[in-house]
């Protein structure tokens, strides 16, 4: 039987939607690759970031910022190994602003499944904020059943926002918008991505 309630099930989504719209490297790469690419392809792209999201929040409950806590070097090494993958990133949207839009038929390199779950699993600060969340809403001792059914909500969540963010930038007027200006918009993507990249490696 599950410990934890409706309400707190309620109020644990409201924060993580609250928390999902705040700009991030996620909502930055899905919204590219849906002007770039069009729904169908993007879509891939958004469920790999939806589950790199929610697997943070898998660690936090199983104990990963436990482990944080009592060896916080692990903590500094995965943000350093984080940040340097994000400027990566980022450095190839700079440099491949000038490029034609991708065929189609070939895949554009990174933007896939696997891609976007790596990217959302550069940055270990979810961990932290899934924890502080949990421990702030539900009960201190959750059975098996509890953290599966609070993490199959956070799957959901990130699922749902990340598709429907696929999906409206995609929309025809945005990717026509995209087109015209498209030099500018992925040199301003991988700039901002670089910028959290280098944050996430300097910010103690």
């Amino acid at each position: 039987m599950l410990q934890v309630t409706a309400d707190q099930i309620s109020l644990f989504v409201a924060t993580l939607a609250v928390a999902i719209l705040s700009p991030g490297p996620g909502i930055i790469a899905v919204s590219q690759s849906a002007f770039a690419m069009g729904r169908r392809r993007a879509l891939p792209y958004a469920w790999g970031l939806a589950l790199g999201a929610s697997l943070w929040c898998l660690a936090a409950l199983l104990g990963l910022t436990v482990l944080f806590r009592v060896f916080p070097w692990t903590f500094t090494a995965l943000k350093f190994l984080g940040g340097a993958y994000l400027v990566w990133v980022a450095w190839k949207m700079w440099r491949h602003a000038p490029d034609p839009l991708p065929d189609p038929a070939e895949s554009r390199l990174g933007m896939s499944f696997w891609g976007g779950m790596a990217l959302n699993l550069s940055n270990p600060k979810p961990a932290l904020f899934y924890s502080a969340v949990l421990l702030s809403i539900f009960p201190a001792t959750l059975s098996l059943a509890d953290k599966a059914a609070i993490y199959a909500t956070a799957l959901s969540v990130e699922l749902s926002f990340y598709t429907a963010l696929a999906c409206l930038m995609a929309l025809p007027l945005l990717r026509r918008r995209y087109y015209a200006a498209k030099f500018w918009i992925d040199r301003g993507a991988g700039l901002a991505i670089g910028l959290l990249g280098l944050s996430l490696i300097l910010r103690h």
